[in-house]
């Protein structure tokens, strides 16, 4: 298995977030931000749980070299409260399996809050490389929905189901 270290935002992944702010990482997600806009995102990451930061993290490498993000926070979802989760990597990391293991890290937090039975996945239907991810992180297919992101504008995603008490 690939070998990640997650850690909790901080001031410094002020430059990841810029590098993660591409068009080829960003293309399924509304494309890149403004300036502004990445600024305020790292600024609720810092800030920590609270509407639309909840716990992110950073990704890195055994050396320490960061590649990319994940985390999760709460949402209402068909009436539930449930937490989402999210990650990007950065391109030239991509394929080799760091995502799926990110993200299984981040569910192993998620479980240790003990808050809510289940977390979700929204990635694009068009979007096989985090489609692999949920299903390879034991996440279960629930089918497609139409789904609000960025804020304001709908996509058709894949809703994808974790149960973090099993």
């Amino acid at each position: 298995m690939t070998a990640v270290h997650i850690a909790r935002w901080d001031e410094s992944d002020l430059d990841l977030l810029e590098r993660l702010n591409a068009p080829e990482v960003r293309h399924h997600t509304g494309g890149p931000e403004t300036d502004e806009e990445v600024l305020a995102r790292h600024e609720r990451y810092l800030r920590g749980p609270g509407p639309r930061s909840g716990f992110m993290f950073s990704v890195a490498l055994p050396d320490g070299v960061k590649v990319g993000t994940v985390g999760y926070w709460e949402r209402i979802w068909h009436d539930e409260q449930v937490y989402e989760m999210g990650w990007a990597i950065l391109p030239e990391h991509q394929g080799r399996g760091l995502a799926t293991a990110a993200v299984r890290a981040v569910v192993a937090e998620a479980r240790a809050e003990r808050h809510h039975r289940y977390a979700h996945a929204y990635p694009s239907v068009d979007n096989p490389a985090s489609n692999a991810v949920c299903r390879k992180a034991g996440f279960t297919l629930l089918g497609e929905t139409e789904f609000e992101y960025p804020p304001g504008q709908l996509m058709r995603s894949n809703d994808w189901r974790l149960d973090l008490t099993a």
